[in-house]
């Protein structure tokens, strides 16, 4: 219990210092415009691929599941809301953890065990402002995005199997889509994303730049950071479907 407690505490204090760079604008706009365009426009393949099969499977199991009531013609309304609402953050946020949070946890460790981020502090650059600013301002910033993409992918998905099952025409299919959805709805998709991207961000960086320095410490921040993300990823959403089910 004590690690884990010493643990929570450093977060802390490194999540604070991340805000406080934050606050005075440390930041390098081009590393942030790279890092930007490697953790969302690199992992939109693998986000979208996975909304795909999602959605596809979702409606094969709820249309079956439908049959049996004769409500097969809300199978756009489930998919739909449950995309937009649960689906679509999550999942986003699990491949956008699984792809890119251990990406920069082992490339941040790895420069912690070669002494790079030392000679950083001996040449007078601030390492958190160079190397974990623009990871987690990058990863805040395009997890929403790549969230909004995914959900449309997966609510497409199901759209084309539901055609092919049981020939649902694309109006329909859409205009249920959307009176299942709120504007609430579509707001907590997007925080979620970005409170998830923050979180993953921050997480990522913390584990690589507090690793062990020996060729193993590379191996435990990356399998520490993904698992670590999932995690908190699970628990911020219970949070945040709650405060957002109390707002509407």
């Amino acid at each position: 219990m004590k690690p884990f407690l010493i643990s929570v505490g450093d977060f802390g204090i490194f999540s604070g210092g991340v805000f406080k760079r934050i606050a005075v604008r440390k930041t390098f706009s081009g590393e942030l415009l790279r890092q930007m365009y490697r953790v969302g426009v690199n992992s939109l393949s693998v986000v979208d691929l996975c909304a795909f099969f999602i959605g596809l499977v979702l409606v094969l199991q709820t249309s079956s599941l439908l049959a049996r009531f004769g409500a097969e013609g809300q199978v756009a309304t489930i998919v739909g809301a449950a995309f937009v609402r649960e689906i679509g953050p999550v999942f986003a946020a699990i491949m956008f953890a699984g792809r890119v949070g251990t990406g920069v946890a082992a490339e941040i460790s790895s420069m912690v065990v070669t002494e790079q981020v030392d000679a950083y502090r001996a040449f007078g650059i601030d390492p958190i402002s160079k190397l974990a600013l623009p990871r987690v301002f990058a990863t805040a910033l395009m997890l929403p995005a790549l969230t909004a993409i995914s959900c449309l992918v997966g609510i497409s998905g199901g759209f084309l199997l539901a055609y092919a099952e049981s020939g649902v025409p694309a109006p329909v299919y859409i205009a249920k889509c959307l009176d299942a959805l709120t504007p609430i709805d579509i707001v907590a998709s997007l925080t979620k994303g970005a409170v998830f991207g923050l979180l993953i961000g921050l997480i990522s960086t913390y584990c690589g730049f507090n690793t062990a320095r020996t060729t193993e410490g590379v191996g435990e921040s990356t399998t520490r950071s993904m698992v670590s993300s999932v995690l908190i990823v699970l628990v911020a959403d219970l949070i945040l479907t709650k405060f957002f089910m109390l707002l509407s």
